[in-house]
């Protein structure tokens, strides 16, 4: 029988992890003070993270050791299998070769606990006992959770309203791990309270959590702020996943004409793409391809430029797409992709034109989900599903034109904690949202002034 998957030993698991700021033809846009607008010092980060991350989001080193101890941890599931989709192929009529990267393994079922155990690793290095942080649809919270546990520290969630209503055992996996969750915006921090003032049912957001898991770490000294995308060191931790892929690929003999990762704050499109970066560069490389809702289109629809992290501009500000960091996303099931900017390093890489982007309604993503689902028996996370859907258009295009071109997708995640998502997909409940564009402007009319001109 024909073996689908490409399988690496734990022996070949990473040493190193891949810093792209080393190959681009600029700098990514230091972060900056959210008072001053100056670049933010080591001192002013160290109030919320620990030094050795510092060290790693500031770095053009182009290869930065994996501690031991991390990576005997992500030894209990990686290297993550890359798979053919040859039932998939074989449904859509396709001579395109078709190859994902199967994230779902690790035991939060997502891509998150790569970065995840590395940064419980560093906070429990520097005698940090506790960590706080938010999560949009739990794969985040789940993750540093699990991570928390494996180090023993303490655990604190500010999960996303909407999600943790709409995904509660979600919820219950964090508390599996021993982490203490509640719903954002909460009662807990000022940040909350103000914002529950204004509007008692506010759903949350992204920036809203961020807010709140900011104050708590910025508030007591045995506790940091973790985060789950975005920065620098955060995107530099998922490139275990690129760096398997290109060996994987390899073995196959295969060379990647289209590497495609969905998009909500950029990290598994970052681990996934950044190692193909400098191919693409060089311009023998793969067209690198992110995927985002209609509903939070930062890179399709948002501005380039200096913006808050968070809803209540605490965290330091950031060079990136933006919708507007008081921008507050409609309830799409998609949780992870509703963050109101993207990655600095992603958002230079589109700015430059060296990463293409895309956005799709949820109906569309989840139909390609199902589509994928009843040809290779896995389902996927609403998340995930914006890649797959863009790895089937492409699909579709070779059949139109005859061409066998190599799609490697990031299958970030499986959806066995979205099932209510697909019954609403199935009974024809869930709406499509398509952002109009006076919200747009009302968010981004409210970037900080202290970041006019940067």
């Amino acid at each position: 029988m024909e073996d689908h998957r490409i399988l690496l030993s734990t022996r070949e698991l990473p040493q190193q992890w891949y810093n792209v700021a080393a190959d681009l033809p600029q700098p990514i846009p230091p972060h900056r003070h959210p008072a001053t607008g100056q670049p933010v010092t080591a001192d002013d980060m160290r109030v919320i993270f620990p030094m050795g991350l510092i060290e790693q989001e500031v770095s053009t080193q182009r290869w930065i050791e994996i501690p031991d101890p991390v990576r005997e941890k992500l030894a209990m599931w990686r290297p993550t299998p890359l798979v053919r989709a040859k039932y998939l192929e074989q449904e859509l009529g396709t001579p395109a070769r078709i190859y994902y990267k199967n994230e779902s393994v690790s035991p939060a079922g997502s891509h998150k606990p790569n970065t995840a155990v590395a940064q419980a690793y560093y906070n429990k290095q520097e005698g940090i006992k506790r960590l706080a942080t938010e999560t949009g649809a739990g794969q985040w919270g789940s993750s540093l959770a699990f991570a928390c546990d494996l180090f023993g520290l303490e655990c604190k969630v500010y999960m996303v309203k909407v999600s943790y209503h709409q995904k509660p055992y979600r919820r219950s996996l964090m508390q599996l791990w021993g982490a203490k969750v509640v719903a954002s915006p909460s009662t807990d921090t000022n940040a909350g309270r103000s914002i529950l003032a204004k509007d008692p049912d506010c759903s949350g957001s992204l920036g809203i959590a961020i807010s709140e898991a900011v104050e708590d770490a910025a508030t007591r000294s045995d506790t940091n702020y973790s985060l789950g995308s975005v920065l620098n060191h955060v995107c530099m931790h998922q490139t275990v996943i690129g760096l398997e892929t290109q060996k994987q690929l390899k073995m196959a003999g295969e060379k990647p004409d289209i590497i495609i990762g969905c998009a909500g704050g950029g990290s598994n499109l970052a681990g996934m793409a950044l190692p193909f970066v400098p191919e693409t560069l060089k311009g023998n490389g793969p067209r690198l391809v992110a995927v985002e809702p209609t509903a939070c289109p930062s890179l399709t629809r948002g501005k380039y430029a200096y913006d808050y992290g968070d809803t209540a501009g605490m965290a330091p500000l950031a060079k990136m797409f933006t919708l507007g960091h008081t921008f507050v996303p409609s309830g799409i099931h998609a949780g992870g992709l509703r963050y109101h900017g993207m990655a600095p390093v992603i958002s230079l890489l589109h700015r430059l034109g060296v990463m293409d982007a895309v956005a799709y309604r949820q109906n569309e993503a989840f139909e390609a989900a199902v589509l994928f689902a009843r040809a290779e028996g896995i389902c996927p996370a609403p998340e995930t599903a914006h890649a797959i859907k863009a790895a089937i258009d492409e699909a579709l295009r070779c059949k139109q034109t005859g061409q066998s071109k190599c799609i490697v997708f990031n299958f970030s995640g499986h959806g066995h904690f979205d099932l209510s998502s697909y019954d609403k997909y199935l009974a024809g409940e869930l709406e499509d949202y398509e952002l109009p564009q006076k919200d747009i402007d009302s968010a981004l009319a409210e970037l900080p002034k202290v970041a006019a001109g940067l």
